[in-house]
């Protein structure tokens, strides 16, 4: 049962952490705050999103093999399938900003220009529908731990 705990301390953990910098992300990336120091500090927060999703996936592994219900449990659950479904979709659709940062930076370095407008927005436009479609994955993992639509 402690190992249990741990795995699912571990899992929130992550979790969080990629919440509160995918939030940060979406905080700043805003036309009226931008400037060279944001684009910095956005290729950053992006990093270490990038690290705590990977976090996410090993702790949520470690869960399904080594944890309480076990790995034919977890696997043979619908509702795991469309976490992960939802999670791969959301790393995907964050390579769009992610490129976008990037590109910023190299731009800002190289020339001092800041992103155009439209791009900023769109930019955000995607992190918050990526923090949006993560309140899918919350509310599968509710149903999952209480085996609502379980098997």
């Amino acid at each position: 049962m402690i190992l249990e705990s741990f795995l699912a301390y571990f899992h929130l953990v992550a979790i969080f952490t990629m919440v509160v910098f995918m939030a940060s992300e979406a905080a700043l990336c805003r036309t009226e705050w931008m400037s060279a120091a944001v684009i910095h500090r956005l290729v950053r927060l992006d990093l270490i999103y990038g690290i705590a999703a990977m976090s996410v996936v090993a702790a949520g592994l470690a869960r399904t093999f080594w944890g309480y219900k076990g790995v034919a449990w977890y696997w043979s659950q619908p509702l795991l399938h469309f976490k992960i479904a939802v999670f791969v979709a959301i790393g995907l659709m964050s390579l769009k900003p992610t490129f976008s940062f990037l590109r910023w930076r190299r731009k800002v370095v190289a020339t001092g220009e800041l992103p155009p407008e439209d791009e900023v927005r769109a930019a955000r436009r995607w992190v918050m529908l990526e923090t949006h479609l993560l309140g899918l994955i919350l509310l599968a993992a509710v149903f999952l731990a209480r085996g609502v639509l379980t098997r």
